[in-house]
């Protein structure tokens, strides 16, 4: 048996095994296609580029997102690590600053002994122990290939990236700083509107003209429900903005000491503060329809967009027909997929399969049990769920309280029951005997 392990895919899933597995003594190769060959997301070559929003999440313990990021710290995680390092104010949740993050990363993992990095396209499913992290923008040979070694065809939804503004560019004199209900630093860029304006704009956004999907793009119901292009949402109703991203409450507008009727956030995107992106606004509006719209925004009549959102193809296997909670093919020993691919729904939820499929390769080649993570954790429900939910409503699924077993006793309090969640996956993590 090979003592190598081949990881394909330098994103954050790709980099995260990579780096597990050569942490526990065995040789890597990881192969990344960028910068020789793009996607139409990426914008540099290096490794766990951030393509949608800078945020990662909710940092709160007593939330999922943050409770899975608690276990990976827990679990020695290099991306973990490098984004608590690059991290932006945020309020509650984790965000940086996603040029320092990458570069972060890629040097971590160009300098360690073990792992060869190397800048070539696989176009098939390579032989011996292998990890296939190629996200959500999977090229098409490799995705051809993997529809072959699965037996079906695959399936995909739809993701889309939110543009970003120059910060001196926001009107401070309309807009404010603050976090709902005065959590974090005032951390967040608030554009109030009153309800006439906020009319005015959407209406203007369901009738803007979108960039024309590509003809195998073309079916209207594979929208993932998690990451809506804001243009959609305006469209299923005049309130549904007002109710979802532009919900103002917890904000007051100092202006007038009363909520807005609605309400625009902005996030700090990189550490000099000089770029914020548009919170919940992912996008396939033309790129001249984008600059006429969002300046209707109060607060952006000037913006200067430093980046045009756009839509993109998400790929994902039918993870359930195929795939152990351990991240290896059924069908094939010693094939591990990691990262959106599987199912899996977020930047930690990438990272999470990345690590559990890092380790298990590794076991693999050291002769070595696979280690099941416990269900009671956030990460072990989460690859429970996309090895075990039901195929034919299988959809990509994001870290969440209701993946995990029932609390014994039941806790009828929703925060206190968040809380007994997180204490005892934290308990279960610590009780294994990790190698």
């Amino acid at each position: 048996m090979s003592s190598v392990i081949t990881v394909v895919g330098g994103g954050l899933a790709g980099s995260e095994a990579a780096w597990q597995i050569a942490e526990r003594g065995v040789d890597v190769l990881l192969y990344e296609m960028r910068p020789h060959q793009t996607t139409p997301a990426h914008v540099s070559g290096r490794l766990a580029e951030l393509v949608c929003s800078n945020s990662l999440g909710s940092d709160l313990p007593d939330r999922a997102a943050g409770l899975l990021k608690n276990e990976l710290r827990y679990l020695r995680s290099l991306v973990l690590a490098c984004a608590d390092q690059a991290r932006v104010p945020a309020g509650g949740a984790l965000a940086v600053d996603r040029e320092l993050f990458s570069a972060e990363v890629t040097r971590r993992v160009e300098a360690h002994p073990r792992i060869c990095l190397v800048r070539e396209q696989v176009t098939a499913i390579p032989d011996g122990p292998v990890v296939v992290a190629t996200g959500p923008l999977t090229s098409e040979p490799l995705a051809k290939a993997i529809a072959v070694l699965a037996g079906q065809e695959h399936l995909y939804f739809y993701d889309a990236l939110a543009p970003i503004v120059a910060a001196d560019s926001i009107d401070m004199s309309v807009a404010f700083r603050a976090s709902r209900y005065g959590k974090g630093d005032a951390d967040y860029i608030n554009c109030p509107l009153t309800e006439e304006e906020y009319v005015r704009f959407v209406e203007e956004l369901a009738a803007a003209e979108c960039i024309p999907l590509r003809s195998f793009e073309q079916e209207p119901d594979r929208f993932f429900e998690g990451c809506l292009a804001v243009e959609v949402m305006a469209a299923r109703g005049r309130d549904t903005l007002a109710f979802g991203p532009l919900r103002p409450v917890g904000l007051t507008d100092p202006r007038t000491g009363k909520r807005p009727h609605a309400v625009v956030q902005l996030r700090q995107d990189n550490l000099a503060g000089t770029l914020y992106n548009i919170v919940g606004f992912q996008t396939n509006l033309r790129y001249g329809e984008q600059e006429r719209v969002f300046r209707l925004i109060p607060g952006l009549e000037r913006a200067e967009f430093v980046r045009f959102g756009h839509m993109h193809r998400n790929t994902f296997i039918n993870a359930p027909l195929l795939l152990e909670p351990t991240m290896e093919f059924r069908a094939r020993p010693g094939l591990f997929f990691a990262g959106q691919i599987t199912g899996v729904e977020g930047y930690v939820g990438s990272v999470g399969s990345g690590w559990v499929a890092g380790v298990n390769a590794a076991r693999f080649v050291l002769g070595q049990e696979p280690l099941l993570l416990p269900r009671a954790t956030m990460l072990g429900a989460l690859c429970h769920y996309v090895s075990r939910a039901e195929p034919e409503s299988f959809q990509p699924m994001k870290a969440n309280f209701g993946l995990m077993p029932p609390l014994a006793p039941p806790v009828r309090n929703k925060r206190e029951r968040c809380r007994a969640y997180a204490a005892r996956a934290l308990d279960a993590l610590k009780s294994l005997v990790l190698t």
